[in-house]
């Protein structure tokens, strides 16, 4: 089964099919295929009589939203609303009955329904309403869920009243102690719009959870609703793609060249103006979705497909890819245009991995001063351009001394916990007193100590996927660690993400495409055979190494008949380590690269698919040994 066979179910019911047939191939219970029926049933209705009050209010009941009903209609679901405003109808709010009915609950557990006809409690008028994060998934996990409830823990001290909007049970934020009220909703327009309606807020903040309650900002700006911080204009236009790089060129600011889409002949037309590779950039998407780099029109068509279903109402931006460039980001929070406090943090792994998969350091190791104070500058710029009042990230690019400006999110990047915490300034904290008014200049220092912020996959869950990171996010998980230097912090964040180093005499397979690749990994080679690893490489990786004094053992593919081979040797667990770095980050074929990646992801073993990340493996593991790791609390540092 997949997590398409509701809608399997669906169809066959709309289809006529009766429901002991669906039950017995489906195995699922008849009382939730009759529930599926009722609502098809009404869904019929909707297509066919006009649509008045009865028969809004039994559609609501019944659990459809205002888009479904749009939808159904053949209408507009601002029509649908303006509608459910004319017949005031609107959901009660309702409690959280936690104690069996056994006892009346006094709880601040709270939701909406249309089937009440009156409100448990009153509203309490003059709070902040904080949207939360949402379901937990790649690109949107606990990083925001900290932001959120450090905006909280704020308000709280600020003497404001709380109300919190998450339908995630996973979440601290929907602790009972954390806020006043949590209204345990999902977070789209029309929910919020109604909690809004009823609790009368000072405002919201929209900032802290990340890139699902940022994209309702203009939505709520359009009705009146008040977001606090920077204004849903200024986050339009930092988020179209099309206007933020307009905006980036009225400034001077130097970025990749870049075209809006328009059609795909004229996307084919820039890319080959400027030369591929390209990258394919939809707005308003989570965690890089649909974002991808094409090396040929064949690529480009695909991938401009994708982005305009994944985001049919906002521009596609093509620009070009930037190949060997540094990768470098910018965390800050402002204060009515003017910076308050930022933090410069770099990435292991070149352009074309996604931030929220790449090995981040900080405070920046192998940044130029002169960079630093470039990066700084144009964040400022920005700052001041959007008016910008609370959290914000920006994305850079570093080559060749020039830097190039890729993207701004004007809210809490999923690296603030991260740069909170090792800077012990809370960015947060900062970004919600900015919001009031009181904006406050911290005084410190950066860290004599270094943190690495190491990525989390669990490719071997997740079926036939190619176990290798581009420019969308695959991760599920992160960790950060501290240490004296980047060996350290990079070391124990590594072990802590559950990575095993490889045993002393044991093999290490290496794998890499194109000779600039393997000579770029040439003294890395050379320090596994001197820590005592004995190298096993594919053929062309194992005849550069051996010409150029590294003594290898070839083995052959998988596709090829010999020994030793590949599948023989995972197969008996003849490797700790696998690096396998491929050509380009394009979409990689059923080939015998991608089987070996598969297969090592699903026997467990070790996989490094980035040349500079396995450099920096190679370096630390030469740098330091398991006993020179030192354990602190994170106070002692």
């Amino acid at each position: 089964p997949t997590d398409k066979r509701v809608f399997a179910i669906a169809q066959a019911v709309e289809d006529g099919m009766p429901v002991d047939k669906i039950h017995a191939l489906s195995g699922v219970d008849r009382w939730f295929i009759y529930k599926i029926k009722n609502i098809i049933s009404i869904d019929r209705r909707l297509r066919t009589v006009p649509l008045e009050r009865e028969m809004l209010i039994m559609a609501k009941q019944h659990g459809f939203s205002d888009n479904q009903i749009a939808l159904a209609c053949s209408i507009s679901e601002e029509e649908v609303m303006a509608m459910r405003d004319a017949y005031a109808i609107h959901p009660a709010i309702k409690q959280i009955d936690t104690l069996a009915a056994e006892y009346p609950a006094q709880t601040n557990y709270l939701y909406l329904t249309y089937n009440a006809m009156e409100d448990d409690i009153k509203p309490e008028k003059g709070s902040v309403i904080v949207l939360g994060s949402g379901a937990y998934r790649i690109g949107s996990s606990v990083e925001f869920d900290w932001c959120c409830v450090n905006a909280v823990v704020t308000l709280k001290e600020l003497g404001y009243k709380t109300t919190m909007i998450n339908n995630n049970p996973e979440t601290v934020s929907t602790d009972y102690d954390v806020c006043d009220r949590l209204y345990f909703e999902e977070l789209s327009f029309e929910t919020v719009r109604e909690i809004y309606i009823k609790e009368q807020p000072h405002g919201m903040v929209l900032s802290s959870g990340g890139q699902t309650p940022n994209n309702l900002a203009m939505k709520c700006h359009r009705h009146g609703l008040m977001v606090m911080g920077t204004s849903p204009l200024s986050i339009d236009n930092a988020e179209n793609r099309f206007k933020f790089s307009r905006l980036l060129d009225e400034l001077g600011i130097s970025q990749p060249q870049w075209k809006e889409l328009t059609n795909t002949g004229d996307a084919k037309g820039f890319a080959d103006k400027v030369g591929y590779p390209v990258l394919v950039r939809p707005s308003y998407v989570l965690s890089g979705a649909a974002m991808s780099i094409a090396f040929n029109d064949t690529d480009l068509t695909t991938y401009l497909q994708k982005a305009v279903d994944i985001s049919p109402e906002h521009p596609v931006v093509i620009s070009k890819f930037i190949t060997e460039a540094k990768e470098i980001e910018l965390d800050a929070v402002a204060a009515n245009g003017e910076l308050v406090v930022y933090a410069i943090t770099e990435h292991v792994e070149n352009a074309g991995v996604h931030s929220g998969d790449a090995t981040m350091v900080l405070p920046a190791q192998k940044v130029y001063t002169e960079t630093r104070k470039r990066i700084k500058t144009i964040g400022g710029e920005i700052a001041a351009a959007l008016n910008i009042t609370g959290p914000f990230n920006i994305q850079f690019l570093a080559k060749d001394n020039e830097v190039m400006v890729i993207e701004c999110n004007l809210r809490a990047s999923r690296s603030f916990p991260f740069v909170s915490k090792t800077f012990k300034v809370n960015f947060i904290d900062l970004a919600i007193r900015a919001m009031l008014g009181r904006a406050e200049q911290p005084q410190f220092k950066e860290p004599r100590y270094v943190a690495v912020k190491a990525p989390q996959f669990s490719f071997s869950r997740i079926i036939g996927a190619d176990p290798i990171i581009t420019v969308e996010m695959s991760s599920t998980g992160e960790v950060a660690c501290f240490g004296d230097d980047v060996h350290e912090a990079f070391l124990k964040a590594l072990l802590s993400a559950g990575f095993r180093l490889p045993e002393k005499g044991r093999g290490i397979l290496v794998s890499i495409s194109g000779d600039q690749q393997r000579y770029r990994f040439l003294d890395e080679a050379r320090l596994l055979h001197e820590m005592g690893f004995k190298i096993f490489a594919t053929e062309h990786t194992a005849e550069f190494f051996n010409n150029n004094g590294i003594p290898s053992e070839m083995v052959y593919k998988i596709s090829e008949e010999g020994s030793p081979n590949v599948l023989d040797m995972l197969s008996d667990r003849g490797f700790d380590l696998v690096i396998n770095i491929p050509r380009s980050y394009s979409q990689h074929d059923l080939d015998d690269k991608y089987v070996i990646r598969r297969l090592t992801a699903d026997l467990s073993i070790p996989l490094v698919t980035n040349l500079q990340l396995a450099s920096l493996v190679v370096q630390a593991m030469s740098a330091k040994r398991i006993e020179d790791l030192h354990i602190k609390a994170w106070d002692e540092y």
